[in-house]
């Protein structure tokens, strides 16, 4: 079979060849080295306008992976970078629609199977393969690359990624506070399914609360729901950035990268007072959060992943760190304390249309309703007094 067809339906796997390494500069702080270990200068030039251009470094890390990606193919292919077409953009198209995504394995057999439902948070577990969003960041990447390349007088003629005339006409020149125009998408672009934010029940909060072990973990979850802050904000958070009088954290925002302050609830600091009594409090500059086992050193996302990951297990769950912000906003904005542009600046929304999405019927609160009316007994039929019972009879039936 050809070697393009096996890479289509999956039945090749891409070489394993290059990294992703970080890099002692600036611009770019990544770089990407091919098999010898030598760097790409093509990638790296595109990179380091990325960081020029003030993209954050985690931004040019993703840039990074997405254009190994690329070029492993390439290098498989034969195909010098610069003669690419969109023959080998479907190639890796076909090959992200149908290959197991190696983030996807599942190294316990007890481990539910990808893609399955968990029946009691209704959540979907992520899918074996590349989810569709990621399909498209792939081309978003690759497209980047050769517009970058182009502008220098570099690369081929014709960028290889497809593109939609009618999509980019329709958002130029729109206001985001537009809604969206429905268009149509361009070639290789994958369908994105509009699912609606997952907030955390009452009911399944004080479970997942419960399981919570230490008065870290049970301080981290308070925070978290009160505040609407992301994860990497709010493990990021020292000492000094805790205001105890006001009420609130400073954290750095992940759009903006500025330091925004958000509020805290009375008892998230109380519990926060509660884990700095017990572990002592952290040198000045040193983030809140440490972890209890091995040497003193900051809470990482990863260890908080695993806490919730144990709580799960427990609990027969699937809840996300990401779950808790979106439990946060769905409580504001649901509250009716809190008008919608004042949740938008709590959460710190760009668009007010983001903050509108918690507006929605969760689907749990629908399945209370109804089961209260299909409980509720059928009411009894009554007639006015003075109708003799044989007359009703003979008018509407025994």
């Amino acid at each position: 079979m050809d070697l393009r067809v096996e890479l289509i339906e999956g039945r090749r796997a891409l070489p394993r060849l290059g990294q992703v390494v970080e890099v002692n500069r600036a611009h770019p702080p990544y770089a990407v080295l091919d098999a010898a270990g030598a760097e790409v200068e093509s990638i790296s030039a595109f990179l380091r306008d990325l960081a020029l251009g003030d993209c954050s470094p985690l931004t040019c890390r993703s840039y990074g992976f997405g254009m190994l990606r690329w070029f492993r193919l390439l290098w498989l292919l034969g195909t010098e970078w610069e003669r690419a077409t969109e023959a080998e953009v479907a190639v890796l198209t076909g090959w992200l629609r149908s290959a197991a995504n190696p983030q996807r394995q599942r190294h316990r057999a007890d481990k539910p199977v990808a893609g399955t439902v968990n029946v009691r948070t209704g959540k979907a577990s992520l899918g074996a393969g590349y989810a569709p969003r990621t399909i498209n960041h792939a081309l978003t990447v690759i497209s980047g690359f050769y517009e970058f390349h182009a502008h220098q007088g570099r690369g081929p003629v014709v960028n290889p990624v497809p593109h939609s005339v009618q999509r980019r006409r329709a958002l130029g020149h729109r206001s985001p506070l537009e809604p969206t125009p429905v268009v149509g998408r361009a070639r290789l672009r994958q369908r994105v399914p509009d699912r609606p934010p997952r907030s955390i029940p009452d009911r399944l909060w004080d479970e997942l609360f419960a399981a919570m072990n230490c008065d870290r973990d049970r301080a981290l979850l308070e925070i978290f729901v009160s505040s609407g802050a992301r994860a990497e904000e709010l493990l990021g958070v020292t000492v000094a950035e805790v205001d105890w009088s006001g009420q609130r954290i400073y954290v750095t925002s992940k759009g903006s990268r500025s330091r925004e302050a958000v509020p805290v609830s009375p008892q998230g600091l109380f519990r926060l007072a509660l884990y700095l009594d017990s572990a002592g409090t952290p040198a000045e500059g040193e983030p809140v959060w440490r972890a209890r086992r091995g040497r003193d050193r900051p809470l990482t996302y990863w260890a908080m992943r695993r806490v919730m990951q144990r709580a799960n297990d427990l609990l027969g769950t699937n809840w996300s760190l990401h779950d808790l912000r979106h439990t946060a906003a769905y409580r504001m904005a649901n509250g009716a304390k809190l008008t919608l542009p004042e949740v938008q600046t709590i959460m710190r929304h760009a668009n007010i249309q983001t903050t509108g999405r918690y507006l929605a019927v969760r689907i749990e609160e629908l399945f209370d309703r109804l089961t209260e009316h299909y409980s509720t007994p059928r009411p009894a039929t009554r007639y006015p007094a003075g109708y003799a019972a044989e007359d009703i009879e003979a008018v509407f039936g025994g």
